[in-house]
């Protein structure tokens, strides 16, 4: 037992680097980059000072509101490193919203999504809390169209959006989660929209549920996806037979007829491992980030 401690640092580690690496590759491979037009901004939130920026499409002017898209970052990532992995300042240049990158609290910046992850989860940091907070002062400091707010986000910041799905329902119009699991009793208020992207040989979060490879933080075994889905899709009166498609990269499952203008859709991807789908290094040509933006822009609030 006392060399369990080491092992996962190291595991830890290794994770980091990865996580780091996979973000600069998509850096190169995309083009993104902090522009002129990417705003930092701070709130006090439960006596902490929370960091986030925000970054406007070009040609914004303020007379228009516009979709606001949290885009929350991994375990041991950044907000730069999101935002380089998975190009949506691009996206919303291209298709005029606000992308919003918050930062997590830690020295290896996490989320308190339920049962994951680090030093936000052990210390009840509430993130739900914060990010109500940042949508009512984004909505004060910019032209927000409040039926279009939107959550997506990788691993542990995917883990945060179905969170975000299950308590501040009200606000969040519809989730993206990648490569993220939803291990928190859920109680939404109102129907969400949900498109889940998950690769079927994840080891850190497994496709399938059950103990991870990896922890941030206490033991955890994970919700399967199949399970989360058939969650979202009973809550928001979808039809329980999907439409299927099927390819050698990627299964989908589209469920209709459901409550609120809202629809459930499941992006499995086959042999796909922990990261975001599309990317040089996941060998697979899903373009999770223009497939998530079309779903969010179909599914506002009503």
């Amino acid at each position: 037992m006392p060399k369990l401690k080491p092992i996962l640092l190291t595991i830890g580690a290794i994770f980091a680097c990865l996580v780091l690496f996979v973000s600069l590759v998509a850096h190169r491979l995309l083009g993104v980059s902090r522009a002129d037009n990417s705003h930092s901004g701070t709130i006090e939130v439960d006596g902490r000072t929370r960091e986030y920026y925000v970054h406007t499409p070009s040609g914004y002017t303020g007379k228009t509101p516009l979709p606001l898209v949290f885009v929350l970052h991994g375990g041991i990532q950044t907000p730069e490193g999101i935002e380089r992995m998975s190009g949506m300042s691009a996206k919303a240049d291209a298709e005029y919203f606000l992308a919003v990158y918050p930062k997590g609290t830690g020295r290896v910046n996490t989320w308190n999504a339920g049962a994951c992850c680090g030093y936000a989860m052990e210390n009840k940091v509430d993130d739900v809390a914060f990010l109500r907070a940042l949508i009512e002062k984004l909505e004060k400091d910019y032209s927000v169209d409040p039926k279009h707010i939107f959550s997506t986000g990788i691993s542990n910041g995917g883990m945060m959006s179905y969170r975000l799905a299950c308590e501040l329902s009200d606000k969040i119009a519809a989730i993206a989660p990648v490569e993220g699991a939803q291990d928190i009793p859920c109680h939404p208020s109102s129907p969400v929209t949900v498109i889940v992207f998950h690769g079927t040989e994840d080891r850190l979060v497994p496709y399938n549920g059950g103990s991870t490879s990896f922890q941030l933080g206490p033991k955890r075994s994970d919700t399967p996806v199949a399970e989360t889905v058939a969650f979202w899709v009973k809550f928001d009166g979808c039809s329980p037979t999907p439409k299927r498609e099927e390819s050698t990269e990627v299964h989908t499952d589209f469920y209709s007829g459901c409550r609120a203008g809202t629809e459930v859709a499941l992006y499995a991807i086959q042999g796909g491992h922990h990261i975001w789908p599309g990317v040089s290094m996941s060998h697979n040509k899903v373009p999770a980030t223009d497939l998530i933006w079309d779903f969010f822009a179909k599914h506002p609030k009503q």
